[in-house]
């Protein structure tokens, strides 16, 4: 797996040693607003989440990764690409989805745009990816102002069976 630096990120593979870091995001209620995710309380939890990123790694190529701040080395979230064909979406799978995730008191410093930014590059230009997706729920302002400065294109909203009103957003590789 490749990593990438960005003027103040590093984004690499994910490791059993970021077991705490995942913890610490995924037992987080702001974190988890908006996505369906319950929240983890272990170690062994945060692990098994790591094991399965690593089996992407493996299955697909690609997976999200670890990003840390140069500066600090201090693991802040996760960003990355996922192919998602182990389960469905909006009727849809076998598709390249780009997220990101990061610790709350590292928002509103440009870090997620930067580590997407550098992400979506990536498996446009470097992968040659036909097309990347991403959903966001309609409430989360913030993510789709993300989404919407990497040119980004809402497709449609969707419903999901819990009710929440989701957002499809795409970017076709232009090349």
């Amino acid at each position: 797996m490749t990593s990438l630096q960005t003027p103040r990120l590093l984004l690499r593979e994910i490791t059993l040693a970021d077991a705490s870091g995942i913890l610490a995001l995924d037992s987080n209620p702001d974190v988890l607003r908006y996505v369906p995710n319950r929240p983890i309380s272990t170690l062994p939890e945060a692990e098994a989440i790591i094991r399965y990123i690593r089996q992407q790694y493996e299955r697909n190529g690609l997976g999200r990764w670890a990003v840390e701040r140069q500066d600090t080395r201090e693991f802040i979230g996760w960003c990355g690409l996922k192919l998602v064909n182990d389960s469905e979406v909006n009727s849809r799978t076998n598709y390249y989805d780009i997220g990101y995730r990061l610790l709350p008191r590292h928002w509103g410093q440009g870090f997620a745009s930067e580590a997407a930014s550098a992400t979506l590059r990536y498996g446009l230009d470097v992968l040659q990816l036909p097309e990347i997706n991403a959903t966001v729920r309609q409430e989360n302002t913030a993510s789709r102002r993300i989404l919407e400065k990497l040119d980004m294109q809402l497709r449609e909203e969707f419903t999901e069976p819990d009710g929440s009103l989701w957002c499809w957003y795409g970017r076709q590789n232009a090349r």
